[in-house]
């Protein structure tokens, strides 16, 4: 074989030589011809491989790939660089390799350690393949580079949850009722065609699909299934939710639920009236409640005023009532010392007469008698006389 390859080469590269015919009577010097370029030796991934089906987010895997020399020519001083872009990074080591020459037809494999990012988008994400190599065209040296994209899937993990049915408080045979599910997609992928139903006997319901639609990454809310129980008792029935998540592989939440159901109450006619709703009446309008509360303050304010005023003249009939008082006490105390000094003197005046009796006079041979009774200040400071009584002889 590699003697074909030298014998091969050694014709590429053998001088051509032009002979004159001996016949011809043109000038018998040789000539050298032209060289014609070769075509470009093109270098192409035929294989490659990650490790399965998809790649997890945040997972390390091993990428493997195959590339190939299309051309007629050797190729070498190749350079292969390998770029992840925003969702792969090398997991160690280096993303550019050496080789040193590959001949025509001859293929050879790399493997790269690379981990997928966290953040990175499900679905397909591009890597870029880079091999830069010199070839020799016609005895001169060339170079050339060519760019390859594959593709490597990533799958975020499915964290879309759903909380568990909120039954309602009462159900009443032939009275809608509804059940309402939370639901919060913590994964950094979106969620699509998300839809619940309800399967079972016994109810009746007027959407038997209840679409909620797409969940972006983050994205929380609810979902209300109204039904109607036919009859009486204990309802058994099952909640499905039903989506597609980032990998649109479809999948399925299930919650079985039982619900006890009364029977609907009877009315009589004196309920119904009772039940009677008494229209609406009119609307107030606005400046009828500007002037409402206008008039509350004015209120406030007069009632105020009159509280301090009635408190004004309570205490001036209360100083009036203390003078009052004090007057008709002094005039009292005033009466009663008078009628003291009063009764004194007749009381002197009785025990003079009587001691002139007994010494044997007559009441006409006794002069007229001035009784004199010390007062005191405070009665009064001017002093009283007596009241003289004058007998005749």
């Amino acid at each position: 074989m590699l003697m074909a390859i030298a014998f091969l080469c050694a014709v590429i590269f053998a001088p051509t030589h032009a002979f004159a015919d001996e016949g011809d009577d043109s000038t018998s010097s040789s000539t050298v011809a032209a060289p014609i370029a070769g075509p470009v030796p093109n270098i192409i991934v035929t294989n490659f491989t990650y490790g399965g089906d998809s790649v997890a987010a945040g997972a390390k895997f091993d990428l493997a790939f195959t590339f190939q020399n299309k051309g007629q020519v050797a190729v070498t001083n190749m350079v292969v660089t390998v770029d992840g872009g925003e969702s792969f990074a090398i997991a160690g080591g280096t993303n550019t390799f050496y080789v040193d020459a590959l001949w025509a037809g001859y293929s050879l494999t790399q493997t790269v350690p690379m981990q997928a990012l966290a953040s990175a988008k499900s679905g397909a994400q591009p890597v870029s393949i880079s091999f830069k190599y010199e070839y020799l065209d016609s005895g001169a040296r060339s170079s050339t580079q060519s760019d390859i994209k594959i593709s490597v899937p990533i799958s975020q993990p499915d964290r879309f949850e759903v909380s568990d049915p909120v039954l309602p408080d009462q159900s009443i045979a032939g009275q809608e009722a509804t059940i309402t599910m939370e639901y919060v997609n913590k994964g950094k992928g979106d969620i699509s065609n998300v839809e619940a139903t309800m399967e079972g006997e016994g109810f009746d319901a007027t959407m038997k699909n209840q679409y909620v639609g797409n969940v972006t990454s983050g994205a929380t809310g609810s979902i209300g299934y109204a039904f109607t129980p036919q009859a009486a008792g204990e309802l058994s029935a099952t909640v499905k939710v039903t989506y597609e998540d980032s990998d649109g592989q479809s999948k399925t939440k299930e919650f079985p639920v039982k619900i006890t159901v009364a029977d609907a109450p009877v009315m009589d006619g004196t309920a119904v009236d009772d039940m009677t709703v008494e229209p609406a009446g009119p609307v107030v309008p606005i400046w009828a409640w500007v002037a409402g509360a206008v008039a509350v303050v004015v209120l406030i304010v007069v009632i105020v005023l009159l509280v301090r005023r009635h408190r004004k003249k309570k205490s001036k009939s209360k100083i009036d009532e203390e003078w009052d008082d004090w007057a008709e006490g002094d005039a009292n105390k005033g009466d009663a010392a008078a009628n003291g000094t009063d009764a004194r003197a007749d009381a002197a005046s009785s025990a003079s007469a009587g001691a002139a009796a007994a010494a044997g006079a007559s009441p006409s041979d006794s002069a007229p008698t001035t009784v004199l009774e010390p007062v005191s200040a405070v009665d009064s400071p001017a002093p009283i006389a007596a009241d003289s009584t004058a007998h005749s002889k």
